[in-house]
């Protein structure tokens, strides 16, 4: 039993490592960063004055850069120069685990969040954060600024451990218009919710991609669906376009203005049979017929999502609109990663 062990253990740390070897850093956020106890959402503009705050070492608990024994609010700030190198680049920022509780902002925008804050308080210590960053956000060839809220409720807090950084996945999808970010969303199911003018002003936001139980503090199975209004340039007028949808836990149902463009498992059966084919690991591509969209104009995507067990929604992208011939030849000349157990299917096989 115990050389059984050993050899979980030795196989779960050569998994990590691999996974670390799918990533190329292009900035690294490792280091000293301004830190503040307290709560002030000004925190998050890039212009706050934080000269009077201490400086602290990232990753680390707060409680081993001094502030022993504190639980409750606090902030991180870090400026921090980006080339033009960037440009058209998939950046994923990754601040590895936080305890417990992050909201992210990046030149005053809000990028990720992870668990939810008090008075519906839900930890996420656990979770290792990784959130995208749009293009639009960057300031490319000058300053930006990183903005992390964080509420810890008991012992350590803070960013804990793990890569801090920009980083692209490498071979990842380059999209043509990226549609990562903020998207309407809604728990239950409403076919009407599909159409274009339907008001979904009263829907929560939350970030895609991100598993939803993360963000709406709930471990919440069954029907939801995400809406988003977005515009895409005449200057993609005439081209064949796909919509792609990252990987969706657990099957889903995609609609652009109104229209079902694809879907991936079979809602209609009874009961549905969610999981049988793995499609929550299978990369959403869906191909627009001709003259559904409107270019220079308001188009609606809505993504109808039934989850079956444990984690759900759009969690992993890219997400967003590329050009058919480069999506076709991006999958021709794909090279799917090795095949690789995590710690569970080890100790249970």
């Amino acid at each position: 039993m115990r050389t059984r062990l050993l050899i979980i253990i030795i196989l779960f740390i050569s998994s990590v490592e691999f996974q670390a070897e799918d990533w190329q850093r292009l900035v690294n956020l490792k280091g000293f960063w301004k830190f503040s106890i307290g709560d002030d959402i000004a925190r998050a503009k890039p212009n706050y004055n934080d000269q009077d705050w201490e400086t602290v070492s990232v990753p680390s608990s707060w409680e081993n850069e001094g502030f022993n024994g504190y639980d409750g609010y606090a902030w991180y700030r870090k400026s921090f120069l980006v080339s033009t190198t960037l440009k058209d680049r998939t950046v994923t920022l990754r601040l590895g685990r936080i305890d417990d509780v992050d909201e992210v902002y990046l030149n005053g925008h809000l990028i990720g969040s992870t668990g939810t804050f008090p008075p519906d308080y839900n930890t996420a210590y656990f979770a290792w954060r990784e959130y995208h960053v749009p293009q639009k956000y960057l300031n490319l060839g000058g300053e930006n600024v990183i903005a992390i809220r964080v509420y810890d409720s008991e012992m350590e807090g803070g960013m804990i451990e793990g890569e801090i950084g920009l980083f692209e996945k490498k071979g990842i999808m380059k999209l043509d218009l990226d549609l990562a970010g903020r998207w309407k969303f809604n728990v239950g199911d409403e076919l009407e919710w599909k159409e274009k003018n339907y008001n979904d002003d009263e829907w929560v936001e939350i970030l895609v991609p991100a598993k939803w139980e993360l963000q709406i503090g709930d471990d919440y199975d069954g029907f939801a669906w995400y809406r988003l209004t977005f515009t895409v340039p005449q200057t993609m007028k005439g081209k064949k376009l796909v919509f792609v949808l990252g990987k969706i836990d657990d099957i889903d149902e995609a609609y652009l203005n109104g229209i079902q463009i694809g879907a991936t498992g079979n809602m209609n059966r009874s009961p549905i049979n969610y999981n049988r084919n793995n499609e929550y690991k299978q990369t959403r591509g869906y191909f627009i017929p001709n003259d559904l969209l409107e270019y220079g104009k308001e188009n609606v995507v809505a993504v109808r999502v039934y989850d079956g067990y444990k984690d759900g929604g759009i969690y992993e992208g890219p997400i967003g609109l590329i050009e058919q011939s480069k999506y076709t030849k991006y999958w021709r000349n794909y090279k799917p990663p090795k095949q690789k157990k995590d710690l569970w299917d080890l100790i249970f096989q």
